[in-house]
């Protein structure tokens, strides 16, 4: 019998999880059959009740839902249990629903291995305190940077995110106009390139040594990221690399194999 996966979410449609979902299967002979499931806002809970009571494998899970999924799991992984939001669900073999979120590898992933970027040592700053920040601070940190700086509007709100890691002395909380100086790497967490719109940031972040990345993506470069080409930035990465790669962490736990991920992203890129 077939398996069945599917990504839950609202809106859902314009999801590329399918797509990417059905390559990895084909690739690695995997019989499954991943779909795309949207649920009412307020019909989270009896949606993914359903699909797993009907024989359901694994779901994803998208906007707005990734916190209620959190909730709702009997047992989480370390990594979801910090980011607090889940992204990818499952149930065991005694039918209790589990958690995790990929998210975060996916990230690193995408930036350490898809583009050869060096984290150890290097200064970092992470834009936003949002769910999507909070979600890739544990695997960051584990990279070993020098220093890791969460810029935002609300510096409270990165505070809270920085009171998660009693400890680690090499993270801290500012508001956006108390940056200064350089960064090596530069990290958009913000949904302000979805809305076309910029946070106030100082031109000296950026260098010619420095390396971008939005995560978010579209078939243009960012607003973010063609701002920070203006300033003369080393390289510019976009997060659809970030979409790939969290997908690939997902299909594995789901499947016991992690596929190759170069053709999948090669196949979206040429999609625009």
């Amino acid at each position: 019998m077939t398996d069945l996966y599917a990504v839950v979410g609202h809106p859902v449609g314009h999801s590329k999880s399918p797509k990417i979902h059905a390559q990895f299967a084909v690739a690695t002979a995997q019989d499954m059959e991943y779909t795309a499931i949207q649920a009412p806002l307020d019909g989270f809970v009896p949606t993914v009740t359903a699909f797993f009571d009907r024989g359901g494998k694994g779901l994803n899970v998208t906007v707005p839902f990734k916190q209620e999924a959190w909730k709702l799991c009997q047992i989480r992984t370390a990594g979801a249990e910090t980011a607090g939001a889940v992204n990818t669900l499952w149930r065991d073999a005694e039918g209790r629903l589990c958690g995790d979120n990929t998210d975060g590898c996916g990230l690193i992933r995408d930036i350490t291995c898809n583009h050869q970027v060096v984290l150890v040592g290097k200064r970092v700053l992470v834009l936003g305190a949002g769910g999507a920040v909070r979600g890739i601070l544990q695997p960051l940190l584990a990279e070993l940077p020098g220093e890791v700086v969460i810029a935002n509007r609300t510096p409270g709100k990165a505070e809270t995110l920085v009171d998660l890691f009693p400890g680690v002395t090499n993270l801290r909380a500012v508001a956006f106009d108390q940056l200064a100086g350089a960064f090596d790497v530069v990290i958009n967490g913000t949904s302000a390139s979805l809305a076309g719109d910029l946070p106030p940031l100082p031109s000296e972040i950026i260098t010619s040594q420095t390396v971008t990345y939005d995560m978010m993506y579209g078939s243009d470069v960012t607003v973010f990221n063609a701002w920070a080409q203006s300033c003369g930035a080393n390289r510019c990465l976009d997060g659809l690399g970030m979409l790939v790669e969290q997908a690939a962490e997902a299909f594995a736990r789901w499947r016991g194999v992690r596929p190759e991920t170069q053709d999948v992203l090669a196949f979206l890129r040429a999609l625009g």
